[in-house]
């Protein structure tokens, strides 16, 4: 869960800072929109206390999610602007190709926020220089297909294979200031396969990776 509680500290520290700065204090919009991101982080670190009490309900199968009809784009477009300023901070991009005609999924969209929040934060953790990330979402059949690729250090075919397994972390060699339990993308796999969903990560080391979420739209 470190993820969950490390991108909106980022976040606010970010906002803080920029609201700080000279040029921006006089900016009444530019500090409403700071002032605004710092609160709606809070208020999402006070979400993630609950979800660490319910993660313990997660490893007993005991986790009841509640769900409802959610237009799944904006909870894409809800977990981009989360981790936005982190990007501006690094001098980043990303880059939206929505192209879905239908979108409304079953969902809970605390957790589902969380899931895409976690693999737009491994894209920008595992990017070496600015991050630069695209997000697709199409239509195939009655599934709705997310996909967040990015350009950074990918991964080997064994820690492909292994990446949704609890505490599995690849060896990063030279990339020391990635940190972290290796909970993120077992929590991911959880919540996905619990909204009768598929994920899976298409990767060539050196070239990025593809994370890919394949959920059934709702008829």
């Amino acid at each position: 869960m470190t993820h969950e509680f490390k991108t909106p500290i980022a976040t606010i520290n970010l906002a803080l800072d920029a609201i700080k700065n000279p040029k921006i204090i006089d900016d009444k919009e530019k500090v409403q929109r700071y002032l605004q991101m710092i609160k709606d982080e809070n208020k999402r670190m006070h979400a993630q206390v609950e979800n660490v009490l319910r993660i313990s309900k997660l490893e007993k199968n005991e986790l009841d999610i509640s769900k409802e009809p959610v237009d799944v784009i904006t909870i894409v477009e809800d977990a981009i602007e989360h981790v936005s300023l982190i990007i501006e901070d690094r001098e980043g991009k990303i880059t939206k190709h929505f192209n879905a005609k239908r979108s409304t999924i079953l969902l809970n969209e605390v957790h589902f926020t969380n899931v895409l929040v976690n693999i737009l934060d491994n894209a920008i953790k595992y990017s070496i220089g600015a991050p630069i990330i695209d997000v697709f979402i199409d239509n195939s059949k009655d599934f709705i297909v997310i996909k967040i690729q990015d350009q950074g250090a990918g991964m080997s075919k064994i820690a492909q294979k292994r990446v949704f397994e609890k505490f599995y972390r690849e060896h990063t060699g030279d990339i020391h200031n990635v940190k972290g339990h290796g909970l993120g993308l077992a929590y991911v796999k959880q919540i996905v396969e619990d909204h009768n969903g598929l994920v899976f990560v298409e990767s060539e080391k050196g070239k990025g990776s593809t994370f890919i979420l394949k959920m059934p739209l709702i008829n």
